[in-house]
């Protein structure tokens, strides 16, 4: 009696491997999918294979009312706030280049919603309750000064300008 090894048994594909490769492959899929549209930018249709210039704005309220106040660094400019940030920051941005906002409602006191938008760039974040935050990706694609604020308080406002590529 011959017996057979493993090795010369013909490989099978049977209804569990199938069903196995089934779930890897939607698995795979679904990751690329969002992957891919993970690196589009609000304003954009296509993805954007590069690195992000990161800014961080914290909505809050103190004694003087509602603010933005920014805690990154680099290209801002505005009043020094008394914890440490930057009141309703003025931003210069470069023209062109791959923008990730990083929002984030920290407003302790009145625990009100924020949201935050720049209609030249179609940035617009859902209203954000206490301690919720999102980030949005944008490409400044015009030369200028625009606006961005809340449109449920008013009085939060700043400015972005955006200059060209060779500008400094």
């Amino acid at each position: 009696m011959k017996r057979r090894t493993r090795q010369s048994e013909p490989y099978r594909f049977t209804r569990g491997k199938a069903i196995a490769y089934g779930i890897v492959a939607t698995v795979i899929a679904t990751i690329g999918y969002f992957g891919w549209h993970a690196m589009i930018p609000s304003n954009a249709t296509y993805p954007v294979f590069a690195p992000r210039e990161n800014h961080f704005i914290k909505a809050m309220h103190s004694s003087s009312g509602y603010h933005y106040v920014s805690i990154s660094s680099g290209s801002v400019k505005g009043i020094r706030g008394s914890g440490g940030g930057i009141l309703n920051p003025e931003y210069t941005l470069s023209k062109d280049s791959i923008q990730s906002i990083h929002f984030v409602n920290e407003d302790r006191e009145t625990h009100s919603s924020h949201n935050l938008n720049i209609d030249a760039f179609n940035v617009h974040t859902r209203d954000l309750n206490y301690f919720e935050s999102q980030t949005i990706d944008f490409v400044p694609d015009k030369t200028g000064r625009f606006e961005y604020y809340c449109t449920i308080h008013p009085e939060m406002k700043g400015e972005i300008t955006v200059a060209g590529k060779d500008a400094p």
